[in-house]
């Protein structure tokens, strides 16, 4: 089984502990693969084990699996970076929370007998598309999580005209908005007051940010709706987020959201609950008077 490894700007630190995980692959019957700039760091260290590397994007054809090591942030980009060559994508917490990249590092080496032996679990998640953006975009126009369209370097708000699937929605007067996948529900659009989607739902959630009218309240839509944002800005500047990535757009221009026509795939344990995730790391139904402050 071949697995590439991935780990953004890792801190110093945890090189010890991928070096090991690397060495301790091939006893397992894997056979690692490391992004390029990986390797240099580590061989900078005077780590490194012997192993094949490959460039900068995608890993090569006939990878089984993609190891992303690091927090939220580098789990979104390594799904980003493969959501179109299909392959899994398994996520090992180096960061602080990791929500998504769920597996801890004190895990991660109990769990390379489970992936030689293919006993992960692999679920097929929702993806966003953006169309309307393809000069800024290219091809990097799917994500995982959200797709946020916000103001920028100003305090005025603006103003988003939104249809759906062609029937006027709602004009909403803010600081921007949040199109989320249900898998995004516990992130940026939870902390502006969306709802907890569980991922198995086929689901978008609209959540404004800041908005100016306090009667507009999140909104929860099937997928199948096709959603058009017109953005009006009295600076004429804003930013349309996706995941972790940010471009600069400016005019009033249409920007279109749907479901891809593909869908992400992310590895993880037998264990794994999206519920015990919740609790454990969002400290979901956290009641102080249960002993101890555990979640309930």
């Amino acid at each position: 089984m071949r697995i590439a490894v991935q780990a953004r700007k890792p801190e110093p630190s945890a090189l010890p502990l991928i070096d090991g995980l690397l060495r301790a692959m091939p006893g397992h019957g894997l056979v690692p693969m490391v992004d390029g700039a990986l390797a240099t760091l580590l061989a900078a260290t005077g780590a490194g084990s012997p192993c094949p590397t490959y460039g900068a994007g995608p890993p090569p054809p006939g990878t089984d699996l993609l190891m992303s090591l690091g927090g939220d942030g580098t789990f979104l980009r390594a799904v980003g970076m493969v959501a179109r060559s299909g392959i899994p994508v398994l996520g090992v917490n180096l960061g602080r929370l990791g929500f998504l990249a769920a597996l801890g590092p004190d895990e991660v080496h109990g769990a390379l007998g489970i992936l030689a032996q293919r006993r992960f679990v692999v679920e097929e998640r929702m993806l966003l598309q953006v169309t309307g953006c393809s000069t800024e975009l290219g091809d990097q126009d799917l994500a995982l999580n959200d797709v946020s369209i916000h103001k920028r370097d100003t305090s005025a708000m603006i103003a988003l005209h939104v249809h759906a699937s062609g029937r006027f929605l709602n004009t909403y007067w803010a600081d921007g908005l949040i199109i989320a996948t249900p898998t995004g529900s516990t992130a940026y659009s939870l902390s502006c007051g969306g709802p907890i989607v569980d991922p198995a739902c086929s689901n978008l959630v609209i959540t404004p940010i800041g908005p100016h009218n306090l009667t507009v309240r999140p909104m929860v839509l099937p997928d199948d709706r096709v959603l058009q944002v017109e953005v009006e800005a009295r600076e004429h500047n804003y930013l349309v987020n996706l995941d972790n990535r940010s471009i600069p757009l400016s005019g009033r221009r249409a920007i279109g959201l749907r479901k891809a026509d593909r869908c992400a795939r992310i590895a993880h344990l037998p264990d794994h609950d999206f519920f015990s995730t919740l609790r454990h790391k969002l400290n979901w139904g956290l009641d102080a008077r249960s002993a101890g402050g555990t979640p309930g």
